[in-house]
């Protein structure tokens, strides 16, 4: 009788851990593993309190530099797409992230006019040129000086279709 009892309570437990273990293996976010590994150079970590543009041209790697803050809506929709594309192309593109509401001072050298804006460098670290500006509602700031282009920029939200197709254009593959 002991063990009749012992049963009714022990089985449903033994069920509910098994079903509980089932739940979170299938729904834990499938970037949790990502989350968790280091970049492969701390240079190329996603959020930057300083951006040390020479420093990130001398890598060879395209970059792709977003300037948002937590309080603008579009710049947290964006959020996800670049930790993803971040982790995706780890080592193939630098993707930097800049809080300018935290960190004002990191967009000094840059005409940012709005956030988000993103600013492209090729890998040889000039400004990323596009074929057709007007599709994808990119600017192209020349020096006042010089007529030199110093830098390419999308202002606005970029969704992760039009960010590929950018760096498809400088020449980066499909992520790994």
């Amino acid at each position: 009788m002991k063990n009749k009892n012992l049963w009714r309570i022990v089985l449903p437990l033994v069920i509910l851990a098994v079903l509980g273990g089932i739940w979170f293996f299938k729904n834990k976010p499938k970037d949790m593993t990502e989350q968790a590994k280091p970049p492969v150079n701390a240079d190329f970590a996603l959020h930057a309190k300083s951006i040390d543009l020479e420093k990130l041209k001398s890598y060879g790697l395209p970059i792709m530099i977003d300037f948002g803050a937590d309080s603008c809506p579009p710049c947290r929709e964006m959020a996800p797409i670049l930790r993803e594309v971040n982790a995706e192309y780890q080592g193939r593109v630098i993707v930097v992230y800049g809080d300018v509401g935290r960190y004002p001072k990191l967009a000094e050298g840059f005409p940012l006019e709005v956030i988000p804006t993103q600013f492209f460098f090729t890998k040889d670290g000039k400004p990323y040129v596009p074929p057709n500006p007007q599709k994808l509602r990119m600017q192209q700031f020349l020096s006042k000086d010089t007529g030199e282009h110093v830098l390419t920029a999308h202002q606005g939200y970029l969704g992760k279709k039009q960010m590929l197709e950018v760096f498809a254009e400088m020449g980066v593959g499909n992520a790994k």
